[in-house]
């Protein structure tokens, strides 16, 4: 059995609203539950989640698989009976012959369920609805509540039904409202979800609740950063049509972006999710623009949305990348003089998001997850942009060409263009060379998501050149940033004109080391022609 949900977190003030979207819902259901791992993590290292709850006046054994970004998941429940006044005792053998009882005693090992503790709780509110929507059937459940932990990792079962917090709990409150189908199409989530987000100022979280537990039993607070998700590596295979290699690069970016975006719109991102947000954003459309000539889809990707967060994401990235770079070489340059560093504190700061805003540039998530579950049309004779074939149902596929020799000539269009543009670098206005360093990120996301199509040693040799130019363009557009970062400062701080000295001569050793790069990558053979 699997489940296909989608997420959304309330802002404050919203949860008036969302109540009455519920309408008549009947009462609310009280659902404490306790989730159990090992000392060590490993059930969240393995992506599963294991509880008991007592949901009303029964209890529920469940066991959910996959990650946690994913619309759906593997889930196994288990009524179990239980004494009055009394939590039941935890029973792996119930999940046992199904996909997740596997994956569980693999992550136990020959510990098994001994090594099991209650390592959170969570007490909820829930009022649900059912939904009929034009593509399906689905639940929205309201949930109001807590998430507890105990620094020790480690929660009593025999106090899972407390409302109480004891001296040491630490709690993480919830406000969410979760879309779950039911029967139809799991395009009914996204949808209705999407709406809701829309008139409601929701925006989507892919954080779970088990995510959110662990961090906590972990000693996390809620506002604390976590690491940044990067990009997972994607093999593509040779007999793929090309409509189904879109959708695994589709699907590969989202597993990169959302868990990233979460963290982003949650407010508490670390600099480096954000980065990886943008990152992430960057190989979808390089992706997109990749499959557009073959794959009706992926002309039809919401290119503008993604654009837009992008943009908006931009200013806290250069912010951020100048405090961790040359700022603070300009300040080793001035304490060296025996001069105090300069404060960047005049820049404008990037003000929060409002409601409105995090929840409009969330909205393009659910039109990209929709996408990745959509059935592909797939025209070869289609042109980028173009519409599909009116004779071609929307669940068919036609005839693809060679995946290889129809990626081989993409990337042959963009290795052409990037000879000519590094040819004349030197020449080039310092737009034409921002233009160069993203069509080098475009090439390269390419590659790296068809690297499994071609010769692994001639992909790695032309990867080596061209991610060696991408980061001597990426100094340089970082020294852009900084020079106009410090002409802001000057009418307040005169030593702002040292830094702008100071860059001014970097410059030009950046520039050398950016034709040098070039010229090397110019001269790397092409793995798609052989």
């Amino acid at each position: 059995m699997s489940e296909v949900e989608l997420k959304l977190q309330l802002p404050s003030g919203a949860t008036a609203r969302v109540e009455r979207e519920l309408g008549d819902a009947p009462r609310r259901t009280r659902m404490q539950g306790l989730y159990f791992d090992t000392p060590d993590r490993r059930l969240a290292a393995a992506g599963l989640a294991l509880r008991l709850r007592k949901e009303g006046r029964r209890w529920v054994q469940t066991l959910k698989g996959g990650a946690a970004h994913d619309i759906e998941r593997a889930e196994h429940n288990v009524v179990v009976a239980a004494s009055p006044g009394a939590a039941p005792q935890l029973d792996v053998a119930r999940h046992a012959g199904t996909p997740g009882g596997e994956a569980l005693a693999a992550a136990l090992g020959e510990d098994g369920a001994s090594a099991l503790l209650a390592r959170y709780r969570t007490d909820i509110s829930r009022r649900v609805r059912v939904l009929r929507a034009r593509r399906g059937c689905v639940e929205l459940a309201l949930d109001l509540g807590f998430i507890a932990a105990r620094p020790a990792g480690v929660v009593d079962a025999a106090n899972a039904s407390s409302n109480a917090a004891d001296a040491v709990e630490r709690r993480w409150p919830v406000c969410e409202l979760e879309v779950e189908l039911q029967g139809g199409s799991p395009l009914a989530v996204t949808e209705v979800a999407r709406r809701l987000a829309v008139r409601h100022d929701l925006w989507l979280d892919t954080r779970s609740k088990a995510e959110r537990g662990d961090r906590h039993a972990r000693g996390l607070a809620a506002d604390s950063a976590v690491p940044a998700v990067k990009a997972q590596a994607l093999k593509l295979r040779k007999g793929m049509q090309a409509s189904e290699a879109w959708q695994a690069v589709l699907r590969n970016t989202l597993a990169h972006a959302l868990p990233n975006w979460s963290e982003v719109a949650g407010g508490h991102a670390a600099p480096e999710a954000l980065h990886q947000l943008r990152v992430a954003l960057r190989r979808l459309r390089s992706g997109q623009r990749l499959f557009e000539p073959w794959t009706h889809l992926a002309a039809m990707m919401p290119s503008e949305p993604v654009a837009a967060l992008f943009r908006a994401l931009g200013t806290q990235r250069d912010q951020d990348a100048l405090a961790a770079g040359l700022q603070a070489d300009i300040d080793a340059a001035l304490a060296a003089l025996g001069e105090a560093p300069l404060s960047l504190s005049a820049l404008p700061e990037v003000p929060p998001w409002s409601d409105r805003e995090r929840a409009t540039h969330g909205l393009v998530f659910f039109d990209l997850i929709g996408a990745s579950m959509a059935p592909c049309v797939s025209a070869p004779d289609l042109a980028c942009g173009g519409a599909a074939p009116d004779n071609v149902p929307d669940n068919t596929t036609v005839a693809d060409p060679a995946l290889s020799a129809g990626i081989g000539e993409r990337l042959q269009h963009w290795h052409a263009q990037m000879r000519r543009d590094a040819k004349r670098f030197a020449a080039l206005d310092d737009p034409a060379r921002h233009r160069l360093r993203k069509r080098l990120k475009r090439l390269r996301y390419a590659i790296e998501f068809s690297a499994g199509l071609f010769p692994k040693r001639a992909v790695a040799r032309y990867l080596e050149r061209l991610s060696v130019a991408q980061e001597r363009l990426g100094e340089f557009a970082d020294l852009g940033v900084a020079q106009r970062a410090y002409r802001a400062l000057v009418a307040d701080e005169p030593r702002a004109w040292f830094a702008i000295g100071w860059l001014a001569e970097h410059r030009t050793t950046v520039l050398r080391d950016c034709a040098d790069a070039l010229g090397r990558l110019r001269q790397v053979k092409p793995f798609w022609a052989d």
